[in-house]
Order: structure tokens, then C-alpha cells, then sequence
């Protein structure tokens, strides 16, 4: 939707002439250092094309309402600023809600209300991250109406602090992380334990990034999540028997493999394998990418998801399926799983040229497997949460 079509949209719904702003924040997609982040190791993520906007105008009392068109017939959820406690009947409001909340709650002044008219292109289960993007667009709208002074990366912090705190998930900070900090045409090597950060070119020259949806449900992620964090905090523990380390993001491979013994169980070992390699690929990708090597890059990306398939198992038969076929169609220079896993989504970085082909055969042979078919999406590299002040 245009400019003009989500004005009218909003107009019609809150009933209202008055001229509301634009604000729109991005999706992000991981392209190496997956299962790192709670490792104390390396990400590197990227703000895409796909996103939520969110058209918005201040209010004269204390009432918020909040319309999502991805999700009309929850229809208009209304509360007030007094009360801006998690409610489940408020259902996706909350993203919202929980970001307002902790605003005022840090001390930022928001003295009216709002009518927010919400509406994402991110396609819903795929792990692209629509709930930070939410919250990140969230933030913005509230920046941007009350004219506040707030550091971006604190309010990627309130942003986390939602998703732990207010909704209950304990996710890192890397989607807040992304969302908020994104570059165009760049990726961004993250730090999750000190938040350092530097910007990486992603020249991809001929090449584009496809995205490609399993559409498989996504019902084991969150409790193997849980279990894969436990197995690498057992691992490092019996690693610290000998050794001064806080995470196994601080370990290369070579101390990994001096000292890899320690690790009494071999599950855990092997979790504990794809977190230290898996940092070390990303270390490796920021440099090939800042010397234009795309292929070597690639090659990375390959190796990233046979580490997630063979030492964290995290893959499942649509993804493996899904970097298999990329891997041996002309033109793929690499394809990986991107995010938590056991469903959700694959990358590949395709040559031009190849990208309809790519699509036919993958769609055919998976089909054909699975019963059901995936989805594309080809996405660009954005820029970070932010004002629309012209036309889209």
C-alpha cells in the first residue's frame, strides 16, 4: 500500500481529517552467526525492505486505539494511558502497548493519546521478526509525536526489555538490534555481550538475497530453543573446570579443540562445536565482505548451515531441503537456514539471471517432497526504523 491508500484507510477507520505521520521500521533477516548471540558470540544481521508501518496521530485525551490490517478482525483495540498492563485479549496490541508502557516507565514524558493504524508486509511465522519490528516502529511513532530525545540504541534496549519483560519471551537483542540500527546496502557485526558494532558492505553485485519461506509450522522452536541454551551452558561449565572463560563466544577453535575433552557429554560437545565455529564464520565474513569477496562469503553461508544441521540439529527436512537445492542450482552462491529454526525461513544469494529458475525448480522438487509448496520474497538491504517524510 501507498502513501495515499494507508491515509485514506486511516482516515476512514479512526474517523478523522486530520493529517497523521508515517513511520515505518524493517524486518531483519541473519545472514551468518545464528545460535551465537546467547553464546556471547558474533551476529550479523540486516535490516530488509519488508516491515511495518504505522500511520499515527497524537490524541486530545488519554485513550490509545490501535488497528493492525494484517489482522482486522481483531478490529479496534482500545485502552487508556493509565492502564497499559499485558492483557491477552489485546492480542498483538500488546508489542505496542508494552513499548508505550516502557517508555513512560524510563521516564519519557507521553502526555496524550494516540490512534495507530498498523500495517506489515512481513509474512506472519516466517522468523523475519515482525514483533521487534513492531516495537521498533512503535518507538519511532512515539519519538516522532512527542518530539523525544531518546538515544536510538536505548530505544533498542526498551525494545528487548518488551519481549523479556512485558511479553515473556527471552530473546536477545539482535532484532531490536537490526531493526533499529539498520544501513542501507550493509550488514552489521554485533557483539551481543559488549554491543560493539561496525557496518560491513554487502556489494552483491549481480546477485540478489531470496528469502524462502518453508511454511512449515514452526511448533518445536521454542522449546528446543530453551534445551539447545541449556546444552551450551553445561558444555561451558564443564569447560570452565580448566579454563577462565564467561562464554563460548570468547573461545577460537584451536582452544576449543585443545580443550574440547572437558565437555563430559558429547551432545553438548557437539553444541558447543557449532557455537565456537559458527562465531568464528562471522568474525571471517565482516572481512571477506569489506574486501568484495561474495563467493568466499557464500562458501560461509554453506558451511553455517551444515554446522546447524549437523552439530546443533536445528534444521529439519525443509530447510536442508531447501540449501540443498540452492547449493546445487547454477548461479546460488550460497543458501543457509536464518533464524531459530525447525521451520521459518532459508536465504540464498542468487545471480539475477537464475532467480526465476531457481524458484521453479525449488518450488517442483519441494513441493513434491512435502506436500505443500514455499514462498519467495526477494529483499533488498534497508535502512533502519524511521519517519516516511516522502512519498512510498
Amino acid at each position: 500500500m501507498n502513501r495515499s491508500e494507508l491515509s485514506q484507510t486511516f482516515s476512514n477507520i479512526f474517523q478523522t481529517d486530520q493529517n497523521p505521520r508515517f513511520f515505518f521500521a524493517p524486518g531483519r533477516i541473519n545472514l551468518i552467526g545464528e545460535h551465537t548471540d546467547y553464546n556471547g558470540g558474533h551476529v550479523f544481521p540486516a535490516a530488509i525492505s519488508f516491515g511495518t508501518y504505522a500511520v499515527a496521530r497524537q490524541r486530545t485525551d488519554q485513550k490509545l486505539r490501535f488497528y493492525s490490517l494484517n489482522f482486522p478482525e481483531k478490529e479496534i483495540i482500545e485502552c487508556d494511558l493509565a492502564d497499559l498492563s499485558f492483557n491477552p485479549d489485546h492480542d498483538w496490541a500488546n508489542f505496542p502497548k508494552g513499548m508505550i508502557y516502557h517508555f513512560i516507565k524510563n521516564g519519557f514524558s507521553v502526555s496524550h493519546g494516540m490512534d495507530i493504524l498498523f500495517y506489515g508486509n512481513i509474512p506472519n511465522g516466517a522468523g523475519l521478526s515482525s514483533s521487534a519490528s513492531i516495537e521498533m516502529v512503535t518507538g519511532v511513532v512515539l519519538e516522532g509525536l512527542f518530539n523525544l530525545e531518546i538515544d536510538r540504541l536505548r530505544m533498542i534496549q526498551l525494545g528487548q526489555n518488551v519481549e523479556n519483560q512485558y511479553i515473556g519471551v527471552n530473546s536477545g537483542i539482535m532484532d531490536q538490534f537490526a531493526i533499529g540500527k539498520g544501513k542501507k546496502d550493509s550488514a552489521i557485526l554485533l557483539d551481543c555481550q559488549t554491543l560493539e558494532y561496525s557496518y560491513a558492505p554487502v556489494e552483491l553485485n549481480d546477485h540478489e538475497i531470496v528469502i524462502i519461506n518453508s511454511n512449515k509450522q514452526r511448533t518445536l522452536a521454542g522449546s528446543k530453543y530453551n534445551e539447545r541454551r541449556a546444552q551450551c551452558e553445561r558444555a561451558l561449565s564443564d569447560l570452565r573446570t580448566e579454563l577462565d572463560v564467561s562464554s563460548l563466544g570468547e573461545l577460537t577453535g584451536k582452544q576449543f579443540e585443545q580443550y574440547k575433552h572437558l565437555i563430559a557429554d558429547s551432545t553438548n560437545r557437539k553444541r558447543a562445536k557449532h557455537a565456537v565455529y559458527e562465531n568464528e564464520r562471522t568474525l571471517l565474513a565482516l572481512k571477506e565482505l569489506q574486501q568484495g569477496n561474495i563467493e568466499t562469503f557464500g562458501e560461509l553461508m554453506n558451511q553455517s548451515h551444515v554446522s546447524l544441521r549437523d552439530d546443533y540439529e536445528v534444521t529439519g527436512d525443509e530447510l536442508d531441503a531447501i540449501a540443498e537445492t540452492a547449493w546445487n542450482h547454477p548461479g546460488v552462491i550460497g543458501a543457509r537456514m536464518t533464524g531459530a529454526g525447525f521451520g521459518g525461513c532459508a536465504i540464498a544469494i542468487v545471480h539475477q539471471s537464475q532467480i526465476e529458475s531457481f524458484k521453479e525448480n525449488l518450488t517442483t522438487s519441494y513441493t513434491e517432497r512435502f506436500g505443500f509448496s514455499p514462498s519467495f520474497y526477494e529483499a533488498k538491504i534497508s535502512d533502519g526504523a524511521k519517519e516516511l517524510v516522502e512519498e512510498f
